[in-house]
């Protein structure tokens, strides 16, 4: 069955408008856990605008089922993420003032550095996914960098999905496959909803996990947390 991992940064976002500890990230992790999600995702920024690195650091002994520390590996993550040792680690290619992923990683040019840094984090016995496009270069180029899975950037599926989502889910699908043929697990995650994740998961139920926030903790402003998290996880059932 493929995981739900709830990406609880837009948490840390609220908390953090106005101080304090309300909302408590911590018990979010916890109680997702609780109403079923099989993992927790944090992206820890170098300007902790949303999860911090000491928020890292306090989530990891409350986990109790899998760990995803998603970022670029620039110097002080790459030191936290072998303090932390979560169960996965998804390197990002983002920029310091990005407001979200927009792109995966160029598996080619970038191989040398991805080697050296998969290495580093394999030695310490620590899952390796890299965010990439959907493309069947860069989830095989993935593979020569040594990692354990790619995590396919679904956002064009999710823009595309309402317009014509046979064709939107077709290179999604082709990378799929590559990565299937490659011996890679396969994640996906960036604007999956419950608009488009039932159909995404039908087409590629092989997906083993998906990792999702904005769209989930919005959801769950109007729906409660624990209804959202089985809605969701109804979706990877069909």
């Amino acid at each position: 069955m493929t995981k739900l991992s709830v990406n609880i940064n837009k948490v840390a976002t609220l908390r953090n408008a106005r101080g304090g500890n309300n909302p408590d990230v911590e018990k979010v992790a916890q109680d997702c856990q609780l109403f079923g999600a099989q993992g927790i995702t944090v992206h820890p920024r170098p300007d902790e605008r949303h999860i911090r690195y000491q928020d890292v650091r306090e989530i990891k002994p409350l986990i109790t089922t899998e760990f995803n520390i998603e970022g670029n590996p620039i110097p002080k993550y790459i030191d936290l993420v072998l303090e932390v040792k979560p169960t996965q680690v998804t390197l990002v290619p983002d920029g310091d003032d990005q407001l979200t992923s927009n792109h995966g990683w160029d598996t080619i040019r970038n191989k040398e550095f991805l080697v050296d840094v998969i290495g580093r984090f394999k030695e310490a016995g620590i899952r390796t996914s890299i965010f990439v496009d959907p493309s069947e270069e860069m989830v095989r180029g993935a593979k020569e960098c040594g990692a354990d899975r790619v995590e396919l950037y679904t956002e064009p599926y999710a823009a595309n999905y309402m317009l014509d989502r046979k064709e939107a889910i077709k290179p999604f699908l082709d990378a799929s496959v590559a990565a299937c043929e490659s011996g890679l697990g396969l994640n996906a995650g960036h604007d999956l909803s419950l608009v488009n994740l039932a159909y995404y998961h039908k087409m590629i139920p092989w997906t083993d996990e998906v990792s999702i926030g904005h769209a989930l903790i919005s959801d769950a402003l109007y729906m409660g947390l624990k209804n959202t998290i089985e809605a969701y996880l109804e979706c990877l059932k069909q």
